[in-house]
C-alpha cells in the first residue's frame, strides 16, 4: 500500500510540474486566427475611404464617355479631304479618314512617292508634276549630275523633302510608289566613272527593289533605250533583245540597265514585287545639263507616260520615245533656223558603239498607256536654248557635272 502511495504522488508531482512549465513556457502555440466578418470588412473600407476613390472614379469615367460625343458634334467641320501627310495613306472624300493601303489605281489619292536621281533633268520635271497632283514627294539624289537648282523652288512647300544619298547604300523610308531613276544617263557622264556607274545599276536597284518588297511598295525602273545596243531591228519593239557590246566603254550603262532589269523581273516572279519598266530614249528640254551630249529627240513627254506607266497595271517594259527620224545633218539644219542662223556646222568622227540608227515603236505604250509625245522638234529646241542661255548668263554655270 506505501508503494502504491508514493507512486500515485510521484505521478501527481510530475503532472503537477509539466503544468506549471507548460504556462510558463516563452514558446507557447499562437492562437488561430479567425477570418473577419463581413461587416467588419466594411467598415475597414468605409474607415480607409477606398471606397470613396473607386466611387468617384467610376463616376469620372462615365462622365467622359457620356459627355465626349455630345462635345465632338459640337465642334467645327472637319474639312471634306483630310491629309494624312507622313503614314503613306490616301486623301479621301468624307469626314473621317480610312486606316490601311489602299490600291494604287485608285485615282485622287494622297500617295507618299520616293524619287531616286529627282534633282537630275527628267527627275526633277517628274517631281513637279507628283507635287501638282498633290502628292508627298521625297528626292534622294547625290547630285553627282542632278542640281539642287532644279528642285530650289520646292524648298518651301510642306509635301516636298530632299535627301543626299546615294542609292548604292541601303535606306529605310515608308512609300507607296519608288520611281528609281538614279543613274548618269549621258556618255559625258557615265564614261566618267564607269564602274560607279554599274554599282549605281546594280547595287542601287537591288536596294531599291529590296524596300520596296520590305514595304510593299509599287517600283517603276527608268531603263534606257541603249539596252538595245546598236539594234539591227528597225525600229525596235520591246520584243527585240538587243545587239549590245559587253566590253565596250558603253558597256557599263547598257548592260547595268539590263541587269537592272533582270533585277526587276526577278523580283516580281520570285518575290511579288509591282514593278513597271519604262524604256527611256533621248529626252531633251530646260535643265538639261548643258554638257549633256546626247543628240535631242524627245521634249521632257516621257513624264507623264512614266506616271501614266505607274498608275497602270501593266509590267512593261514600254518604250517612250519619239517615233520620228532625222539625221544629224537634218537636226543641225534645224538647229541652224530656230536658234542660229549664223551657226556654222562641223564634222567629226562618231564615238565608239553609238548606234547608227534608233526608232522606238511606240504602238504598245500608245495602245495601254495611251501615251505619246507631243512637242515637235521646232517647238521644244527654243524652249531647251532659251533655258540654257538663262543658266548660262545668270547663273554663270559652265559644267552641268556638280
Amino acid at each position: 500500500m506505501k508503494q502504491l502511495h508514493k507512486q500515485t504522488s510521484l505521478n501527481h508531482r510530475r503532472e503537477e510540474e509539466m503544468l506549471g512549465s507548460s504556462e510558463s513556457s516563452p514558446y507557447s502555440p499562437k492562437s488561430i486566427k479567425h477570418t473577419r466578418s463581413l461587416p467588419r470588412s466594411i467598415n475597414y473600407l468605409l474607415r480607409e475611404q477606398r471606397l470613396l476613390f473607386i466611387l468617384v472614379g467610376i463616376l469620372i469615367g462615365s462622365t467622359f464617355f457620356i459627355i465626349q460625343p455630345t462635345l465632338s458634334r459640337m465642334g467645327p467641320p472637319e474639312p471634306a479631304h483630310t491629309f494624312l501627310p507622313r503614314t503613306g495613306l490616301a486623301r479621301f472624300s468624307g469626314t473621317r479618314p480610312r486606316t490601311g493601303r489602299v490600291p494604287v489605281g485608285i485615282g485622287g489619292r494622297r500617295q507618299r512617292i520616293v524619287v531616286t536621281g529627282g534633282a537630275g533633268f527628267v527627275g526633277s520635271h517628274l517631281v513637279d508634276k507628283l507635287i501638282a497632283r498633290g502628292d508627298d514627294v521625297i528626292v534622294i539624289d547625290n547630285f553627282f549630275t542632278g542640281r539642287k537648282e532644279n528642285l530650289v523652288h520646292l524648298f518651301g512647300n510642306p509635301r516636298f523633302e530632299l535627301i543626299r544619298h546615294d542609292v548604292v547604300e541601303p535606306i529605310l523610308l515608308e512609300v507607296d510608289q519608288i520611281y528609281h531613276l538614279a543613274c548618269p544617263a549621258s556618255p559625258v557622264h557615265y564614261k566618267y566613272n564607269p564602274v560607279k556607274t554599274i554599282k549605281t545599276n546594280v547595287m542601287g536597284t537591288l536596294n531599291m527593289l529590296g524596300l520596296a518588297k520590305r514595304i510593299g511598295a509599287r517600283f517603276l525602273l527608268t531603263s534606257t533605250s541603249e539596252v538595245y545596243g546598236d539594234p539591227l531591228e528597225h525600229p525596235q519593239k520591246e520584243t527585240y533583245w538587243g545587239n549590245v557590246n559587253p566590253i565596250g566603254e558603253r558597256s557599263c550603262y547598257d548592260e547595268g540597265k539590263r541587269t537592272a532589269e533582270t533585277l526587276a523581273m526577278d523580283y516580281h516572279r520570285g518575290a511579288g514585287v509591282e514593278v513597271r519598266i519604262a524604256r527611256i530614249f533621248n529626252t531633251y528640254g530646260p535643265r538639261m545639263c548643258l554638257d549633256d551630249g546626247r543628240v535631242v529627240s524627245n521634249f521632257v513627254a516621257q513624264v507623264n507616260g512614266l506616271v501614266a506607266l505607274m498608275e497602270s497595271e501593266h509590267v512593261g517594259p514600254f518604250n517612250l520615245g519619239n517615233p520620228g527620224e532625222f539625221t544629224m545633218l537634218e537636226l543641225a539644219q534645224v538647229v541652224k533656223e530656230t536658234i542660229d542662223s549664223s551657226a556654222t556646222i562641223e564634222y567629226k568622227p562618231n564615238t565608239a558603239d553609238d548606234p547608227h540608227m534608233r526608232k522606238p515603236d511606240i504602238s504598245k505604250a500608245k495602245e495601254l498607256l495611251n501615251w505619246e509625245p507631243k512637242i515637235p522638234l521646232r517647238e521644244g529646241l527654243p524652249l531647251m536654248v532659251n533655258d540654257f542661255r538663262n543658266r548660262i548668263l545668270n547663273e554663270n554655270e559652265g559644267k552641268g557635272m556638280k
